[in-house]
């Protein structure tokens, strides 16, 4: 099976800032399907990743991780291939010779919500443990735990000048999860 794709090498695709000057995202990639390379700020190669929608997902990760969010490489593909995707991704893991941390041991902090129990402070925790508390005042806990989280997180993108609008879906917080609605 032979496939129209060229597979562009990660070294020939230009820089595009993850925030644009007008603070928002690359929206040339809404609704696109492809491969995406997240560099830190010194251009460093952070993770590898593919989406049926580039946008949403580079939304996603700059919330997860928005220290390591300042520069993206992107390769759109016409048609839908899981195949044609992830060869795109192992070519460029072999282009950097080494595996980025995002795709290595630091995936889940890629990949998955935000688990706010894991920065609960140390009040938090013991009024979380507390077994005098029912269940409904644990899920009032997460909440809070989660919301605090998320003004954090809201308060690094404003100050690195986002200008779009960010939702969490408010279901997860309470498990104590942020995840984009």
């Amino acid at each position: 099976m032979t496939t129209e794709t060229n597979i562009s090498s990660l070294e020939t695709l230009e820089y595009i800032a993850y925030i644009d000057d007008n603070g928002q995202l690359p929206e040339q990639f809404q609704t696109k399907i492809g491969v995406y390379a997240i560099f830190d700020r010194e251009k460093v190669l952070q993770f590898i990743g593919y989406s049926r929608d580039v946008y949403l997902s580079l939304k996603q990760h700059l919330v997860r991780q928005p220290q390591n969010c300042y520069w993206v490489k992107v390769q759109t593909i016409e048609r839908p291939s899981r195949a044609v995707l992830e060869s795109i991704e192992n070519a460029w893991i072999a282009e950097n010779n080494s595996v980025p941390l995002g795709n290595a041991e630091q995936k889940e902090k890629w990949t998955q919500p935000i688990d706010a129990k894991a920065v609960m402070t140390p009040e938090e925790q013991t009024n979380y443990q507390n077994p005098l508390i029912d269940d409904m005042a644990q899920v009032k806990i997460l909440k809070n735990v989660a919301r605090r989280v998320e003004a954090e997180i809201l308060e690094v993108l404003q100050a690195r000048g986002l200008h779009l609008q960010i939702r969490f879906n408010p279901k997860l917080k309470e498990e104590g999860l942020l995840d984009l609605k």
